[in-house]
């Protein structure tokens, strides 16, 4: 008999050799008709693969995301099996599960797949996934594994298994199909009852633009067709909200080829929103103690090898910039936390001092490949809301405290209102991704699990998402789509101060080594701005709107009271402007809906008499006739709320 541990702690005892099914199937049908797959002490495994000790269990549905993922894969492998028997001699890359759906690279040789073709496929899909055929798992040895990618004559596959040894290499099967795969997968095709391929595009044989371009095929899956209905309702109103299409709408934004590809440049209306975003935050910072910096765009290569960031991006980083003086080089800044450690390191630092802390809108370079760049979420350059704070052990949790209460607050007002925590810690099978002692590593993880406990918020752990020089805490946020974004995050450092040679004289009069917390509950200001106009669809809250009000004038001659009601309306630091176009005032009307501008106020000869002003919300109609003073304590009591 084996002892099977399950999530509340009760343990119950099971033969040896039994699944995660049959354990689920014990406790109720119900249960065992929705586990796609389960977590056997920590590892998402087939719900029929048998579990031969004692171990931990966690049964995963279509409602979680191991369990979607577990979906996905599987719909990937039908999809395959689809193409094998409508066009025999295709060969496979890899199909792995994606945030939404899956995706599979394939080469099907001379036949050119067109978006006609996915209909077909479709119909393929169900026609396999009613037959309801088991996924079996099978371990291979290399050499049958070799001599069966071999027989098909599937080149991707021989190179997948040159990476491959004896005892990691597993085969699934179903139907007539048959997979190099670590999986897991769902216990069989039945469930798949919704099927649809949403793209083809052109994918790169490993990311590498010397190889053979493969096609890629996107699709997803539901248990219900109802799902996937809603679904495609949600992809249309994304593609509404796009932040793209808005913010060139709005005339927010825009990229210029000549400027470079991720580039992005603000346009006055948009450069108004951030302005406002980073007031807000700077005036939150300066009530707890912040001092604003500003640092180079550039930095010593010597900078980030010291702090360890050219050792782990400097990939990623653009290339290092050479000047006249031999031997001198330097790079477009990607990280601010180097600059902050000199600006803390440029004098004697008094335990009295701290914390110091120290925050700056600083703009930071990566080069990201082209294919990967997207509108403002992910871009070239790009500028974060930094801060470190410098603080000695014992200031840690309160200070930490502090900036959990501060990123709270700002997720509040821009308008999330569900929003998730998640430790992220370090992989402990993977220490050469960090940088720090382990002593240190266990200080600064236990710092955030205490903090977040105290706070009385719930949070999940997820070991390997820390950053190579600390563990942190990351806000995952809903928006109005009910998509989760990773939105903020504060992180706790004992790592770069010794790197740096950190120090402050400590009340015994001994040189001691502060901790550092970093923390940005924007993150990137581009990225963030992504995410509000799709958040918002472009209706932003009033204090944010940089047009909060436009005056339809119904004729020229109401144009001297219109320009006296904005003079007005000024005064109270509400911002807006004249329509004075030779158009309709239907015309007027629609376009200035059209644009997101929250009040219209139109004006003719019944308003100059009598002194008032008709007041229009966008999307919400009519809100009749109101004199100057109703109408700004109207949107005061908005603009406040």
């Amino acid at each position: 008999m084996i002892n099977i541990t399950f999530p509340d702690g009760a343990v119950r005892q099971y033969e040896s050799g039994t699944t995660s099914m049959d354990i689920a199937t014990s406790i109720s049908e119900g249960l065992a008709r929705n586990v796609l797959s389960a977590s056997v002490n920590g590892e998402v495994w087939d719900a029929n693969r048998p579990i031969d000790s004692d171990a931990t269990i966690t049964f995963h549905t279509f409602k979680d995301t191991d369990g979607k993922a577990t979906y996905w894969h599987s719909s990937a492998h039908v999809l395959a099996e689809a193409l094998e028997a409508l066009y025999p001699g295709t060969k496979f890359g890899i199909g792995p599960a994606i945030d939404a759906g899956f995706y599979y690279d394939v080469d099907t040789g001379d036949k050119v797949l067109t978006p006609e073709d996915l209909g077909a496929i479709e119909k393929k899909m169900l026609e396999l996934a009613r037959e309801k055929n088991v996924f079996e798992r099978k371990a291979v040895s290399k050499a049958d594994a070799i001599a069966y990618f071999t027989d098909k004559e599937d080149e991707y596959k021989l190179e997948l298994l040159e990476g491959l040894e004896d005892g990691q290499i597993t085969f699934y099967s179903q139907g007539n199909f048959t997979d190099l795969c670590r999986g897991p997968h769902i216990p069989h095709t039945g469930s798949i009852k919704a099927v649809k391929l949403t793209s083809l595009a052109g994918a790169y044989w490993r990311g590498d633009d010397s190889r053979k371009q493969l096609t890629r095929i996107y699709g997803i899956t539901f248990p219900k067709q109802k799902e996937l209905k809603e679904y495609l309702e949600l992809v249309e109103e994304a593609k509404k909200r796009d932040h793209r299409k808005l913010g060139q709408e709005m005339e927010l934004f825009m990229f210029s080829e000549k400027v470079g590809q991720g580039l992005p440049m603000w346009l006055p209306k948009g450069t108004q929103i951030r302005e406002r975003l980073q007031n807000y935050l700077r005036n939150e910072q300066e009530k707890m103690g912040y001092q604003m910096v500003m640092t180079p765009h550039i930095g010593s290569k010597k900078l980030y090898e010291t702090s360890g960031h050219y050792a782990k991006y400097g990939e990623d980083s653009f290339q290092p910039i050479t000047t006249p003086k031999e031997g001198e080089e330097f790079l477009l800044k990607p990280m601010n936390c180097p600059h902050h450690c000199e600006i803390f390191a440029h004098r004697p630092r008094s335990y009295k001092e701290l914390p110091v802390k120290l925050g700056e809108f600083g703009t930071v370079y990566r080069y990201e490949q082209s294919g990967e760049l997207h509108g403002l979420s992910r871009v070239r350059g790009f500028t974060q809301d930094d801060a470190h704070i410098f603080c000695t052990p014992e200031q840690v949790k309160a200070e930490f405290l502090d900036v959990l209460d501060l990123t709270t607050k700002v997720i509040g007002k821009m308008g999330f209102e569900e929003f998730t925590a998640q430790i992220s810690l370090r992989d402990p099978n993977k220490p050469e991704k960090y940088i720090g002692s382990d002593e240190n590593w266990n200080s600064a993880e236990t710092a955030i699990i205490e903090a977040v406990e105290e706070a009385g918020m719930e949070a999940i752990k997820v070991e390997g998402e820390a950053a190579f020089y600390g563990p942190k805490l990351d806000f995952m946020i809903k928006d109005a789509l009910g998509r989760s974004w990773q939105l903020g995050t504060i992180q706790v450092d004992y790592s770069l101060p010794e790197r740096f040679e950190l120090e402050y004289v400590g009340a015994d009069n001994q040189k001691h080594r502060p901790v550092m917390i970093h923390r940005a509950p924007f993150g990137s200001m581009e990225r963030f701005m992504s995410i509000l106009i799709e958040h918002t669809g472009g209706k932003f809250p009033l204090w944010l709107t940089p047009e909060q009000f436009v005056i339809i004038a119904v004729s020229d001659k109401v144009l001297d009271y219109a320009e006296t009601l904005k003079t007005d309306l000024a005064k109270h630091d509400i911002r807006g402007f004249i329509d004075d176009r030779n158009e309709t005032i239907g015309k007027k009307i629609r376009d200035n809906e059209m644009k997101k501008i929250p009040y219209l106020l139109i004006v003719g000869d019944n308003e100059v008499a009598s002194g008032k002003v008709s007041v229009r919300r966008q999307g919400d109609g009519d809100k009749g006739e109101m004199s100057v003073e109703e109408f700004v304590a109207v949107f005061k009591a908005e603009a406040e709320a």
